[in-house]
């Protein structure tokens, strides 16, 4: 166990990245432990050969056909139309617009990279400083995987063997807190700075932005209502909400070109690509760990240190909040749910609320250095160095954490939904 964790928590100190310092690590110990090196290829295969995982190029190039074909867009517009009056303006209708982009495309990542092009300048436009507007574009990014549908508690399911329904439908009521704690954080902050407002509440601008932006809005509803009513399941989910989102930029609003197809589809499997391979390897990882009973050694410490399911929560809380400043999302998931997943269970707390409170930990690691990918995205596109991307976003962790306490010791916000609508 000691050689498996300190080697490649020296692979990562050393720069390695987190693929290759799963990768290096494994191989070493078959070589070391003269476990065939076949074995490496036989679990990578393995690692990735899930029906679940289908969910997520899909999912990932839903997100790039938004973001192409003008949907993001007009889901601005609308947003800003409805909670542009209030004090902080752009800023609210930043946070609106991720909980309505969060219901479409499952991705932090596709959330900062697509909305956060127009927010970012619509928001600078408007007289907001620069640290500011990357700040609330990474926050709120941070709802998308937590709202349904969502990559990372598709592959949370994937590794945990949990519903991905209930999954889904757990994040519904956190997702919208996380928004309402980050619109509160906003107006603060906007009325101690005197931030602007977005012209006053127009009844007209309202009812016209949703009429141009109802086709994009139903996406949520065809992705969710499709599940809950039997149709299609969570991955095939995924490819309904991509060939939905090809038809809207495409056909509908002819903003999507054919020459634009490659680049999107290119862009979607080099994402796909990096995602999957880490998955891969650390499917080998996985393997190794269980085999040295690391899962087992881990429940064992837990029940020593407490049998209290509450102070158990905590001690993996701020285990978990370490993790996401150095380990990035999918990583970390493979890594670490085989690991406290069983532990958790014996302790008799529910994989679906674990699972949430898991990702949801994780998604705050998005927006915390040094590995804080959500950050670098945002700080390109702000055109701000990123050590003021850092500061800017520190005040919006506040709101975010007291979030995740709250789901974590308050279950029946993550298990209402599943509980009542999946038997």
């Amino acid at each position: 166990m000691l050689f498996l964790v300190g080697v490649f928590l020296l692979f990562v100190v050393l720069g390695f990245p987190i693929a290759f310092s799963i990768g290096l690590t494994s191989a070493l110990y078959l070589s070391i432990y003269g476990i065939p090196v076949i074995t490496l290829a036989q679990k990578m295969i393995t690692g990735i050969d899930t029906f679940a995982l289908l969910a997520v190029p899909f999912f990932i190039l839903a997100g790039n056909l938004m973001n192409t074909g003008g949907i993001t867009r007009r889901l601005f517009r609308f947003a800003t139309a409805l909670v542009g009056h209030v004090p902080g303006g752009l800023g609210h209708a930043n946070v609106v617009a991720s909980i309505i982009f969060a219901g479409m495309s499952g991705a932090a990542i596709a959330d900062a990279g697509g909305l956060g092009t127009i927010e970012i300048k619509a928001m600078k436009d408007e007289g907001f400083d620069d640290g500011f507007s990357a700040a609330i574009t990474a926050a709120s990014s941070t709802i998308g995987p937590i709202i349904p549908p969502s990559i990372p508690l598709v592959l949370y399911s994937a590794f945990s063997n949990t519903s991905v329904g209930k999954l889904f439908l757990a994040g519904v009521i956190p997702g919208l807190l996380m928004g309402g704690a980050l619109m509160i954080q906003i107006y603060v902050i906007a009325k101690r700075r005197n931030y602007p407002v977005h012209g006053g509440l127009s009844g007209h601008e309202i009812w016209a932005s949703f009429k141009d932006g109802l086709l994009p809005l139903m996406t949520p509803v065809i992705i969710l209502g499709g599940i809950l009513g039997g149709i299609f399941s969570p991955t095939e989910a995924a490819v309904a909400a991509s060939a939905y989102a090809l038809f809207l930029g495409a056909v509908l609003y002819r903003e999507i070109a054919v020459r634009d197809l490659f680049q999107i589809f290119l862009d979607t499997v080099k994402t796909t690509s990096i995602v999957l391979f880490i998955i891969s390897l650390a499917a080998i990882y996985g393997w190794l760990l269980a085999r040295e009973q690391v899962p087992q050694t881990v429940a064992k410490l837990m029940f020593s240190l407490t049998n209290d399911p509450q102070l158990a929560l905590l001690i993996i809380l701020v285990f978990l909040l370490v993790v996401g400043c150095f380990l990035e999302t999918t990583a970390a998931l493979i890594i670490l749910v085989p690991i406290l997943v069983p532990a958790v269970m014996q302790l008799g707390i529910d994989p679906v609320h674990f699972g949430l409170v898991m990702v949801l930990n994780l998604m705050i690691g998005l927006i915390t250095p040094p590995v804080g990918v959500v950050l670098y995205i945002v700080s390109d596109i702000a055109k701000i160095p990123f050590e003021e991307t850092v500061r800017a976003t520190m005040p919006f962790l506040i709101p975010l954490l007291m979030v995740l306490l709250l789901v974590t010791f308050v279950p029946s916000l993550v298990m209402f939904l599943p509980n009542l609508l999946i038997p």
